[in-house]
């Protein structure tokens, strides 16, 4: 029953909608889609108020079927919204039909024409409308070039951007990789530094333990005889002492080794068990024994006696490796420098004894604050060693002096040349010679006769010049016993300066002969032909007579360098004296400005 009232009603509400609104909603859709037409040119308003209104009217229907608003009130919107629909899309309709661009109603009533063109909605605007469509489109190509060159660019600059980004991630990879390496070499220097810090404190260590060693080995001695049940190092060691001086060789090795167990850096210990070794197995039997004690202990002692006993050249190169690998271990120096005593060769070349003092020298340095002391068990044993270098390099002297040791010339001139005699520091079995600073050696030969210093024929230790030899350098080197070379020592020459000294040497050694009274029974002349001969050593010769000053000058001709020792034939070497003269006083200024001492002659 509520249905059909209901169907009844609607009836009625339309009609009361239309009868109320129907004549405004027409007369105002009617305008509306006339207005459109007129202004169709601009824009086709006729098919945009059609499609408004349409769903406007659509939206409305819907909300009175499912009872969203009140039909009584929706009803009108819903009549106006139709109507303008339908006039506007009737509109719409005929324009296309036609298919006139200026609306259907200009179409027919020319004065709209007239209308539409006095306010420029037809021809200017549309015009304008074009002009302004055209440019926009340039302008939206433009926009468009424009837009793609600037995402072309934005691709270029977010590739770019990438580029940057995988190269600051490779950079960041590279500096946490430097960090990383940074931070393990930071590690291994904390770790190097640990580990010299540890070794620091194990060799402080270890002095401490050699020093307890050598206390108990002290009071050990003091107390004599073995340890029944020996434990610590120094027990074995006194046990060992013990068994050697009492002649029980095979108890006395067992205590060496059992010592050599605990590995103990100390040198005297192992020196000793060496030379035991020595007597039983030979030296051969020895590097044996200390080699495989070698390999199994880290004492650096027990590596510098197993070097000991290899062969000479064999020992003496392994001894120079272990110096260079350890430049601090001081009981090296001292068994160094045995290998180049005189107890161990016999007989030294000056080479030797310098390699000994040198090696003695360093190793005494180290007794400084007892630098000594952490590598002996037995402090007598460092005592004798110290006695033995002080003594060594009293006996040495100055033999570290090179000016001390150096080769010398003794030129002497005569009237044919040159004869340089060389003057060596040691004995030879070489000699040679060269003028200058370069070219070839020249060999001095050998006398006929045997060196008793070394056994082979004596090397001749002079050699000859010409007088018209120059000033100069001689290199002069020699082999020494050995075989082995020793210079070149360059040696300054200059003739005048040599003539000069030699004259001046042989006046000064023979002066007693510079004046002679009454020679040859010539009585009443006094010759002095000596100092002609010798005159380029003299400057000037002042005398006296019976004990005057020195008054009176004796006339010396000049020094002729090409025929030295020939007097001229108009010199006068003497001079006539009365029978009063019983004296005569001499005193001779070389050339080198030195003055001779007054020479007293008595006449006979």
């Amino acid at each position: 029953m509520m249905n059909i009232g209901a169907g009844g009603a609607a009836p009625s509400l339309i009609k009361a909608s239309l009868s109320r609104t129907g004549k405004w909603a027409g007369s105002v859709a009617f305008i509306s889609g006339a207005v459109g037409d007129v202004l169709n040119p601009l824009a086709p308003f006729a098919a945009y108020i059609a499609l408004v209104a349409s769903i406007a009217a659509a939206i409305i229907a819907i909300a009175i079927v499912l009872r969203l608003v009140l039909a009584a009130k929706a009803l009108p919107a819903l009549l106006f919204a139709t109507s303008a629909a339908a006039v506007a899309g009737g509109v719409f309709a005929v324009q296309k039909e036609t298919n006139s661009q200026n609306g259907v109603i200009a179409g027919l009533v020319p004065a709209i024409a007239q209308l539409q063109q006095s306010m420029g909605i037809v021809s200017e605007k549309v015009a304008k409308i074009e002009q302004t469509v055209t440019q926009t489109q340039k302008t939206v190509e433009e926009v468009k070039k424009s837009t793609d060159t600037v995402a072309q660019k934005t691709d270029q600059i977010a590739s770019a951007q990438q580029q940057q980004t995988q190269q600051g991630a490779q950079t960041q990879k590279t500096v946490e990789a430097v960090k990383q390496t940074t931070d393990t070499l930071a590690a291994g220097q904390q770790q190097q530094q640990a580990q010299a810090e540890k070794l620091q404190a194990t060799t402080e260590q270890i002095a401490a333990s050699i020093d307890t060693i050598a206390k108990g080995f002290a009071q050990l001695s003091a107390q004599g005889g073995a340890i029944a049940e020996p434990k610590r190092p120094d027990e074995f060691y006194h046990n060992a002492r013990v068994y050697e001086l009492s002649g029980d060789m095979l108890n006395a090795r067992r205590s060496y080794l059992a010592f050599a167990g605990f590995d103990v850096d100390a040198i005297d210990p192992y020196t000793r068990f060496a030379t035991l070794l020595r007597v039983q197995d030979g030296k051969a039997g020895a590097r044996e024994v200390f080699g495989q004690l070698a390999d199994k202990g880290k004492a650096l002692s027990i590596k510098l006696v197993h070097i000991l006993q290899f062969e000479d050249a064999q020992r003496l190169d392994k001894l120079d490796a272990f110096v260079t690998a350890n430049p601090d271990y001081a009981p090296a120096y001292f068994l160094k420098a045995q290998e180049f005593s005189e107890d161990r060769l016999g007989s030294q070349t000056l080479a030797d004894k310098r390699s000994e003092a040198q090696a003695l020298t360093k190793f005494v340095s180290y007794e400084k604050d007892g630098g000594l002391l952490k590598y002996f068990v037995d402090q007598t044993q460092l005592a004798d060693w110290l006695d033995r270098s002080r003594s060594r390099l009293a006996a040495l002297g100055d033999v570290l002096d090179p000016a001390r040791f150096a080769p010398s010339l003794t030129p002497m001139r005569s009237n044919q040349g040159w004869s340089m005699t060389i003057s060596l520091p040691e004995p030879a079995t070489a000699i040679s010679w060269r003028l200058g600073t370069a070219g070839r050696f020249t060999d001095t030969g050998f006398l006929a006769m045997k060196d008793q210093a070394t056994g082979k024929p004596m090397a001749n230790p002079s050699f000859e010049l010409p007088d018209s030899t120059a000033a100069t350098t001689i290199a002069i080197k020699y082999l020494d016993i050995r075989g082995r070379e020793t210079g070149p020592f360059d040696i300054s020459f200059d003739p005048d300066a040599a003539l000069q000294q030699g004259d001046k040497q042989i006046l000064d050694q023979f002066w007693t002969s510079w004046i002679a009274f009454d020679s040859g029974g010539n009585h009443g002349l006094v010759y002095f032909t000596q100092m002609l001969s010798y005159r380029c050593a003299i400057k000037e010769v002042r005398y006296s007579l019976n004990g005057a000053a020195l008054d009176k000058s004796l006339e010396i001709p000049p020094c002729d360098k090409k025929d030295p020792y020939a007097i001229p034939y108009d010199a006068k070497g003497y001079f006539k004296v009365a029978d009063s003269v019983k004296s005569m006083s001499v005193q001779v200024t070389y050339t080198d400005g030195t003055k001779s001492p007054v020479r007293e002659y008595e006449r006979k």
